[in-house]
C-alpha cells in the first residue's frame, strides 16, 4: 500500500482498477527537404490543420450538448491558435527558410510558444502551455497519420493514471466507465482541472510520480475531495474508503437536500452564500446547489480565449448573458485582473522582473484606459438587465481607488451623452488582497460599497510565500495567525461602516474555516459551485454564540498547528466524512 499526496481538483472518491497511460513526448526530427517540396509540405501542413480544426469543432459540438457552451468554449484557444495567421505564417517561413519538413516546423514553432507561456508567473496562465501541447500533438498526429487510442470506448470501470492529461483528451473520457484520474502533473486553474470538474470525476493532479507507483490493473483510490491516492490498499484501507465512500453517498444525498433551504444559523441568523464562475453557464449549476448569487465573476478568460483584444461587444454580450441567468440575483463582476506581463498572441509582452509586485490588475488598467472603458462600458450597459455590482482588484492606495472610480464616472457621463441607458447607482466594491488594504480598511470602508476579501493573494503578500513555488508551498496557509488577524480587522471594518463584506478565495469554500470566518462576523461567503452545500450544512448546525466562541478561541492562538487542529475537531462534530 502506498499513499500520495497531491491536489485535488475535482471531488469525490472512486476505488478501481488502474490503466496506465504512456507518457507521450513526440521528438520529431528535423529532416531538411527539397527546395522542390517546399509547397507540398506547406500542403501537407494545411491539410493537417484543417483536419485538427474539424475534430476541434466535432468535439466541441459533443460538449456543447453534454455541458453547455461555455465548457465548450474553454477549446476557443485551441481553434484561435490554429486560424491564428502569425502563428502559421511562422510556422510555414520555417518550412520555406530553413526546409524544414513540416512536422518539425509545427513542432519548433509550437515549442517555443509554449516556453513563453511556461515563464509567465501567473498560475493560470503558465497553465495554458498544456493548451498549446494539445494543439501540437493534434497536428502532428495528422501530419504522422497516427491513429491515438480512445479512452471513449472502454469495458470495464477504470481509473486513468497518467503523467499529464491534455483538455481535450479529458473531455473525450467516457464518463460511464472513466470514474476517476490522478496525474503527475497539473494544477487548479488548468483546463483540464475545469472540464474534470464540469464532468464530475473525481482527480486529483500534482503527484509527482504516479505513473511510476501504479501499474496497469493495480486497484486504486482517488479521493478527489481530500487530494490524494491510495495505491494497492490494503484489507483495512480498503474496508475504510469503501466505507467513506458509502458515507461520502450519504453526505451527497443530505446536501442535495438542502440545497434549496436557506443558509441559516440555528438562531435564524442568515448568511449569504455565493459562487464564483468563469462562465457565464455556471450560474446555474451554481444556484442548482443552494448558491443565491455570483460574488465573484472572473473576467480574465474574455482575454485569453482569443488572440485579439474582446471587444466592448464580446464583453457585453458575456455580462449581458450572466446577468440575464442570474435572474435578479447579485452578479459582482470583477474588471480585468491580469498583469503587463502576461502574453497574449501577437500582442509584445512586457518583460517585469517580479509581475506579483509589478503592473498588473487595476494599476494595468489605469495605465491603459481605452481598454479599461471598454470593459466598464460594457459593464454599465449590461447592469440595466439586473443586479450588477462591479469590483475592483488590487488596491493599494486610496489614491488608487479613486482614479479608478473617476474612469468609471467619465465613462457613465459618457453614455449619458450618447443616450446608452445604464444604472447610476450601481454598487461598487474593491477587493481586499494586498496587506496596505487591509491595515487601511476603515479609510478604504469610506469610499465603497462593500469589501470582497481574497484570501489567495492576501496570503501570499502577507507571507511573502509564492505557492507555485514547491519548494516554499508548505508555508501557504489561510491559518496563520497574521492573516487571521487581518481578516478579522477587514470584517470589523466593514460591519462599522454598514458597507457589505464576503469573502471570495479559496478559504471561503473550505468548510475547516466555516466556523470561524462566521464567528468573526463575516455575513457572506462566495465560493466555487460545488462547495456551497458543505459550508450550508455547517452554517445550519451552529449558533452564533458558538461560532463567536471558535473565532475567539482560534485568534487566541500564535501557531497556524493549534488552528488547524482545533478547527478540524469542531467541523468534524458536524460533517465527520468531510475529515
Amino acid at each position: 500500500m502506498e499513499i500520495i499526496k497531491g491536489i485535488g481538483v475535482s471531488p469525490g472518491v472512486v476505488i478501481c482498477p488502474a490503466i496506465v497511460l504512456d507518457a507521450e513526448d513526440l521528438v520529431i526530427p528535423r529532416r531538411t527537404i527539397d527546395a522542390s517540396a517546399v509547397e507540398v509540405e506547406v500542403v501537407r501542413l494545411n491539410d493537417a490543420v484543417t483536419k485538427a480544426e474539424e475534430e476541434l469543432e466535432a468535439l466541441r459540438a459533443t460538449l456543447v450538448a453534454s455541458h453547455g457552451k461555455e465548457i465548450a468554449s474553454i477549446f476557443d484557444f485551441h481553434s484561435g491558435l490554429l486560424r491564428d495567421k502569425a502563428l502559421m505564417k511562422q510556422i510555414v517561413g520555417e518550412i520555406r527558410t530553413q526546409l524544414s519538413n513540416a512536422e518539425f516546423a509545427v513542432s519548433v514553432c509550437m515549442r517555443k510558444l509554449a516556453g513563453m507561456f511556461a515563464k509567465m508567473k501567473d498560475v493560470y496562465l503558465a497553465e495554458r502551455v498544456k493548451d498549446v501541447y494539445d494543439i501540437e500533438r493534434r497536428v502532428l498526429h495528422n501530419l504522422i497519420g497516427e491513429k491515438r487510442e480512445s479512452l471513449g470506448h472502454l469495458k470495464q470501470n477504470v481509473v486513468v493514471i497518467a503523467h499529464d492529461l491534455l483538455p481535450s483528451q479529458t473531455a473525450a473520457l467516457d464518463k460511464g466507465r472513466v470514474k476517476g484520474f490522478a496525474c503527475d502533473v497539473g494544477g487548479r486553474t488548468s483546463h483540464t482541472a475545469i472540464v474534470a470538474r464540469a464532468m464530475g470525476i473525481p482527480a486529483v493532479v500534482g503527484l509527482g510520480n504516479i505513473t511510476n507507483a501504479v501499474s496497469g490493473g493495480d486497484l486504486v483510490i482517488i479521493d478527489g475531495t481530500r487530494g490524494m491516492v491510495i495505491v494497492d490498499p490494503d484489507p483495512d484501507q480498503l474496508v475504510e474508503h469503501e466505507e467513506y465512500v458509502r458515507q461520502h453517498v450519504r453526505l451527497e444525498a443530505e446536501l442535495a437536500s438542502i440545497a434549496h433551504l436557506p443558509a441559516q444559523t440555528i438562531d435564524g441568523h442568515a448568511v449569504s452564500l455565493m459562487a464564483n464562475i468563469e462562465f457565464p453557464g455556471e450560474i446555474d449549476e451554481a444556484f442548482a446547489r443552494g448558491a443565491t448569487g455570483i460574488g465573484l465573476y472572473r473576467t480574465e478568460f474574455l482575454y485569453m480565449a482569443s488572440d485579439v483584444e474582446p471587444t466592448e461587444e464580446d464583453h457585453y454580450n458575456a455580462y449581458r448573458e450572466a446577468v440575464q441567468r442570474s435572474q435578479g440575483k447579485p452578479l459582482v463582476i470583477r474588471t480585468l485582473d491580469l498583469g503587463a506581463d502576461k502574453y497574449v498572441y501577437g500582442k509584445t509582452q512586457v518583460k517585469e522582473a517580479n509581475p506579483f509586485l509589478g503592473d498588473r490588475s487595476i494599476r494595468m488598467c489605469l495605465h491603459n484606459l481605452p481598454m479599461f472603458k471598454n470593459q466598464l462600458r460594457a459593464i454599465l450597459r449590461a447592469s440595466v438587465e439586473g443586479d450588477i455590482r462591479i469590483m475592483f482588484p488590487m488596491i493599494t492606495t486610496v489614491m488608487e481607488l479613486r482614479q479608478a472610480r473617476m474612469v468609471l464616472n467619465d465613462v457613465m457621463e459618457e453614455l449619458e451623452d450618447e443616450g446608452v441607458p445604464f444604472k447610476r447607482d450601481l454598487p461598487v466594491g474593491m477587493m481586499v488582497e494586498v496587506p496596505s488594504a487591509a491595515l487601511m480598511a476603515n479609510s478604504f470602508a469610506r469610499e465603497v460599497n462593500f469589501f470582497s476579501i481574497g484570501t489567495n493573494d492576501l496570503i501570499q503578500y502577507t507571507l511573502a510565500v509564492d505557492r507555485t513555488n514547491e519548494k516554499v508551498a508548505g508555508l501557504f496557509t489561510p491559518a496563520h495567525p497574521a492573516v487571521l488577524m487581518l481578516i478579522r480587522d477587514v470584517i470589523r471594518a466593514a460591519n462599522r461602516q454598514g458597507i457589505g463584506i464576503s469573502v471570495c478565495g479559496e478559504m471561503a469554500g473550505e468548510p475547516l474555516y466555516t466556523l470561524l470566518l462566521l464567528g468573526m462576523g463575516l455575513n457572506m461567503f462566495s465560493m466555487n459551485g460545488p462547495d456551497v452545500p458543505e459550508v450550508k450544512k455547517i452554517i445550519r448546525s451552529t449558533t452564533t454564540e458558538h461560532a463567536r466562541q471558535v473565532a475567539r478561541k482560534v485568534l487566541s492562538f500564535d501557531s497556524e498547528r493549534q488552528v488547524m487542529h482545533y478547527l478540524r475537531e469542531e467541523t468534524r462534530k458536524i460533517i465527520p466524512e468531510a475529515f
